[in-house]
């Protein structure tokens, strides 16, 4: 890697991972840069690690790490690089956290531009604090918004993403789903289409943890998280659809905003009322918890559809390419290369009817 690359890769992963714009652009490049430089100084390879390290947990947990990354790319199709072949304790629980912002009566997200990766639909911080202090400042200017710790991203390929603490320790399942999900990102990436690139990533993961599954058909506790991950996604996918579509009509009504203001808080109650009726059966839902305590708005729809809004449509593709993950991947690749209502006309006749949103963040 060239002097030059490595000062460019930086600066392009802050826009195209973490987000840009704001108040003030000086300051967050360099927490971007910063926070960028201190993970990979912190990286030390993953056999070095698991052979010095005396906690016999983390050394069984890069091993399985290091299966799923070969497979990744031996059975996936993904890129064979040295991504995910180090390991990095941050000591903190998220590598950063995003922000999402959306209008007080609106489901399309704030965007952030920048000339090299376009628009993303949040922003990110490696200080959970600068994210919280920009969360309210958007606030006070009269946006819902939604502030998510995130244990993993990706740099696009422009690094050597390396494993980091904060996920390494999760269930197999989760832990299979990241490694899959980040290297999708180095596979496809489009400027200006957030919901495209990370539904794209959620169909690669899912259909990796499906075939590790067939290749292990022996690890039962596996096939039971993921299994028990789909279940959960599938009740979440129904809890935000419904609220969309009463929250999409309610916008879009001639009501007086005194009157969409109290609506929408009903909408929003009888959202948290149903998910305490339904998780019950789930023995528990973290990720969904936080979800409601980071934001139950306009700002967290937003967030969860982005992530899945048309994960049934790459699902589509990739059956119409028999499963081909190479040809698949190149489909996607033509598919990014047209305008955006074209790839997006191009998406929803895959299946013969529109997106629709799905579950929280995958990452």
């Amino acid at each position: 890697m060239t002097v030059r690359r490595r000062l460019a890769g930086p600066l392009f992963a802050i826009v195209a991972s973490l987000g840009v714009g704001g108040c003030s652009a000086i300051e967050f490049y360099w927490q971007g840069l910063a926070g960028q430089l201190d993970l990979l100084s912190r990286a030390r390879p993953i056999p070095e690690v698991a052979e010095s390290t005396t906690d016999p947990t983390l050394k069984t947990k890069l091993e399985r790490a290091q299966e799923m990354r070969a497979f990744a790319s031996r059975e996936l199709g993904l890129p064979d690089n040295a991504s995910y072949t180090r390991y990095a304790d941050l000591g903190r629980p998220y590598v950063v956290w995003n922000v999402f912002a959306a209008p007080e009566f609106s489901l399309s997200p704030r965007q952030w531009c920048f000339p090299v990766a376009g628009c993303v639909a949040y922003r990110g911080y490696f200080a959970e604090a600068d994210a919280r202090a920009e969360g309210a400042r958007l606030a006070a200017e009269g946006y819902d918004v939604h502030v998510a710790g995130v244990p993993a991203y990706s740099t696009l390929g422009y690094f050597n993403d390396p494993l980091l603490s904060t996920f390494v320790r999760a269930r197999d399942s989760e832990l299979a789903r990241l490694i899959f999900h980040e290297l999708a990102h180095q596979v496809v990436y489009v400027k200006d289409d957030t919901s495209f690139n990370e539904s794209f990533a959620v169909a690669v993961e899912e259909e990796g943890l499906a075939r590790w599954q067939a290749a292990h058909p022996g690890n039962a506790q596996f096939a039971q998280d993921v299994a028990r991950m789909h279940r959960l996604r599938a009740d979440f996918r129904m809890l935000l659809r419904g609220a969309r579509e009463r929250l999409v009509a309610l916008y879009a009504s001639d009501l007086p905003e005194d009157e969409k203001r109290t609506r929408k808080a009903a909408i929003f109650a009888d959202m948290r009322t149903e998910y305490e009726r339904i998780k019950a059966g789930w023995d528990g839902a973290p990720v969904f918890d936080r979800w409601f305590a980071s934001g139950a708005n306009n700002a967290g729809i937003v967030a969860a559809g982005l992530y899945a809004d048309h994960v049934q449509q790459f699902a589509a593709l990739l059956a119409a390419e028999g499963g081909d993950l190479p040809r698949f991947y190149e489909r996607v690749r033509e598919l990014a290369a047209l305008p955006k209502a074209e790839r997006e006309g191009a998406l929803e006749a895959a299946t013969g009817r529109p997106p629709a949103t799905a579950t929280a963040p995958a990452h």
